[in-house]
């Protein structure tokens, strides 16, 4: 479904990305962990069609991306920057339907269907600003949703919320996984999240980001924060998770570290 293929990044001088080879198939749920600076961000962005690559290629279902392709959802890690404080929730989660051709009611209603499904059922009249961190992440998650995406990709979304209510976005989007059957790409720096909530793992080497493990994640279908956490298997791939994170860079990985496109948002 998805298929990267020798792809390297700069900004200017500094190399962020390269050679990156991945095969993603329809329906799995891939989580990318990396230390800060090894490239996750702008992997995610040159997926997307925000920025084109400086080599190699990216293609969904065959067809090579260039530009921001159909049927994909995107959630941003600054929830609240990323929804409009002067919309309420529904317009904000109906806002993707406009380029589908619906009618005012038709969006309306579907994106109603989508709050009760994120458990925000209730909130629709009510603007960003006046809901949490976390139900503002489900609102932008149900934006996301809205326009039944092939493809979801998502930059660090839980990172700036409470644990709990990470641990219930955690299976919130297992939950939607499940139900929806869409291929997800998970950016995180949490290896735990990146083991719970994953079909696979795949870890980035900095100074250039680069593939340094790719790792199956063998954990029961249906999970649960508190059993699913204690199993043994979960504890295994944890480690070998946490090892590959933390080995040094790469044998001839070449100097610097990619500096950031913008001031906060990681390359």
């Amino acid at each position: 479904m998805l298929r990267i293929e020798g792809l390297g990044h700069r900004y200017g001088a500094t190399e962020a990305l390269r050679d990156i080879e991945l095969t993603v198939p329809e329906g799995q749920l891939l989580t990318l962990v990396g230390p800060s600076g090894c490239g996750k961000s702008t992997l995610l962005r040159c997926v997307a069609g925000l920025i084109g690559p400086s080599s190699g290629r990216v293609t969904l279902d065959g067809v090579p991306v260039a530009g921001v392709p159909e049927r994909l959802g995107v959630v941003f890690q600054d929830y609240s920057r990323s929804l409009f404080p002067w919309l309420t929730v529904r317009d904000n989660v109906a806002l993707p339907l406009r380029r589908h051709g619906l009618g005012r009611a038709e969006r309306h209603a579907a994106a109603a269907r989508m709050l009760a499904q994120v458990g925000l059922e209730g909130a629709e009249r009510r603007r960003p600003w006046q809901l949490s961190g976390g139900m503002q992440q489900r609102v932008a998650l149900a934006r996301a949703l809205v326009a039944r995406p092939s493809l979801l990709l998502m930059d660090e979304p839980f990172g700036a919320l409470d644990a709990r209510t990470r641990e219930d976005l955690e299976d919130l989007l297992l939950g939607l996984h499940r139900a929806e059957g869409m291929t997800v790409l998970l950016v995180t720096h949490d290896i735990d999240e990146s083991v719970y909530v994953a079909d696979r793992v795949v870890v980035l080497a900095p100074g250039p980001g680069r593939v340094r493990a790719d790792l199956p994640v063998r954990l029961p279908a249906e999970r649960d924060q508190i059993a699913t956490r204690g199993l043994p298997e979960f504890t295994e791939l944890r480690a070998a998770v946490g090892r590959a994170v933390r080995e040094g860079p790469e044998p001839g990985a070449g100097p610097g570290v990619a500096a950031p496109p913008r001031a906060g948002v990681e390359p």
